[in-house]
């Protein structure tokens, strides 16, 4: 960790222990399991017949064949050659050359023409690099910078956390009641995360949350979203603000309310890019009479944190929070382009569910994914998103008051 963020997370004085997330990841590397399979025959390598079980960076059970991982090892070392480039730029631009920097009120230092070149500059460089891949050990400070997050936090007192944490505690709410439901069922297995300690941790980051914003309070989907930034961020307090960000900022609004029209709207405007942007596929499978939101849906809400191995997922994150919700659709269509020839020839939509699942728990190669996702699908741009949304709001709110005058006439009958 670097930075003052880092003498923070580490004070005991000043944080309470409950908030500093203490697991040991990754038991058996896939370089180790590479190695302890390599008694396997040529006959069986070939036939992919052999399974291979190990954990990976943030924890979480991974179970493939000899491809899967060699291909994580091969990413592992991209990874690697990664972070000497950003250890190089941040010895030659300094540890914070990605923060924007500020104008002097008196005029001195750089000139405001110097200054935007500047900034310019280092936003297509940070864009880049982060498309390729925010090393793990950096991650919670970029994405804390990037994100807003940290802005967010500077803008309330530095005990809000731990404030929000003292005020809820012992509250019951429709939402804490969820909560506490949904919490064994979160990534069970994970050795942090299916303790007593990381579930309650998780448990107080959901709960400030659902109080922060009474709108959101707790939705299925974000339980996925809010373990895997704990497993990022290290701290409840930076989990939290990302989160924060993530649905205040990142995220289109109403994605998480009660009637979750965002995420019908959403559902929506995704199957209109794929039409325009994979014509093929859509017109096969609206023929075929097949509903994308039966996988897209789970996408989004849990942004890809339950179908996507975790760190192929973490990738997408890391242009999530520097980039908008636009990625989202970037990642989306890049599954079905991946498989559309595959896809072209399903005829069964369980088969359709059957090749989407196997292909997203699979995609172990972020690079390939995201060079698909910006290079093979196009540019999508934020103002192009936000018109489909406009066009679409309407249709979906008509259609949930329609749903809901139906459901309060089927309970006027009962009575």
């Amino acid at each position: 960790m670097f930075g003052p963020q880092a003498r923070r997370e580490l004070s005991n004085n000043e944080f309470p222990p409950r908030r500093i997330l203490h697991w040991k990841p990754l038991t058996t590397s896939p370089a180790a399991a590479a190695a302890a399979s390599s008694t396997v025959s040529s006959v069986a390598r070939k036939a992919n017949t052999i399974t291979v079980k190990f954990e990976d960076l943030y924890g979480f059970a991974v179970e493939g064949n000899i491809d899967d991982v060699n291909m994580l090892n091969e990413v592992r070392e991209r990874v690697r050659q990664q972070g000497r480039v950003w250890w190089a730029l941040e010895a030659n631009k300094g540890a914070n050359w990605y923060l924007q920097p500020q104008i002097s009120s008196n005029g001195e230092g750089m000139s405001v023409a110097s200054l935007k070149l500047s900034i310019l500059a280092d936003t297509i460089t940070l864009k880049k690099l982060i498309r390729k891949g925010v090393p793990p050990v950096l991650r919670p400070k970029v994405w804390l910078s990037v994100s807003g997050a940290a802005k967010k936090r500077s803008t309330v007192p530095e005990s809000y956390y731990d404030d929000l944490i003292w005020a809820t505690e012992g509250k019951v709410t429709p939402a804490t009641r969820q909560i506490d439901h949904d919490l064994p069922r979160t990534f069970p297995c994970h050795p942090w995360l299916d303790t007593p300690e990381g579930q309650a941790s998780l448990r107080r980051v959901l709960v400030a949350y659902s109080f922060r914003d009474s709108n959101v309070g707790y939705c299925q989907g974000l339980n996925y979203v809010a373990a895997l930034l704990l497993l990022v961020m290290k701290t409840e307090e930076d989990a939290f603000w990302m989160l924060a960000v993530l649905l205040e900022n990142v995220l289109v609004n109403d994605c998480y309310t009660d009637n979750l029209s965002g995420c019908h709207v959403e559902q929506r405007v995704f199957k209109d890019l794929l039409a325009k942007k994979c014509p093929r596929i859509a017109a096969h499978l609206e023929a075929m009479e097949f509903d994308v939101s039966l996988v897209a849906t789970e996408w989004f809400l849990c942004l890809f944190s339950k179908s996507l191995p975790s760190e192929t997922t973490l990738r997408v994150w890391d242009v999530l929070f520097n980039e908008g919700a636009k990625v989202l659709f970037h990642v989306a269509l890049a599954i079905f382009k991946m498989k559309e020839e595959e896809l072209l020839h399903a005829h069964q939509i369980g088969d359709v569910i059957d090749i989407l699942q196997t292909t997203t728990h699979h995609l172990y190669d972020p690079d390939e994914l995201l060079r698909v996702a910006f290079d093979k699908i196009g540019s999508m741009t934020t103002n192009t998103i936000t018109k489909q949304r406009k066009k679409q709001e309407t249709a979906v709110m008509a259609e949930l008051d329609q749903r809901l005058r139906r459901l309060n006439s089927l309970k006027m009958d009962e009575k």
